[in-house]
């Protein structure tokens, strides 16, 4: 049972702060689309349309997918149902959101 509660701690934890855009690198015209995912793609967009380097984190934290796009499109039918930490690298800004797959 403590491990349960230990689970949903780092859940909440890791939801809460995903949600918060960074700081003062957040990518300019970050969309993210859509969220949740239900056909096994999202559709990442910014301003200025570089290659886009992408870490998905479950939530523990372990790191369960990483990739380079140079469009707009992620596949992400590789992925279980659940909830996931995105990080969107493009120049020098980051953005991290939460990201939910169906």
């Amino acid at each position: 049972m403590k491990h349960f509660y230990l689970l949903i701690c780092l859940l909440f934890l890791t939801v809460n702060y995903a949600q918060q855009p960074a700081a003062n690198g957040d990518i300019p015209g970050f969309q993210l689309y859509p969220n949740p995912v239900t056909q096994g793609k999202v559709f990442i967009s910014s301003t200025a349309r570089a290659p886009k380097k992408i870490l998905i984190f479950d939530v523990l934290g372990t790191q369960v997918l990483e990739t380079t796009i140079l469009g707009s499109e992620l596949n992400l039918s590789s992925l279980d149902a659940g909830v996931y930490v995105l990080r969107v690298f493009e120049k020098d800004k980051v953005a991290t959101r939460k990201l939910i797959v169906k």
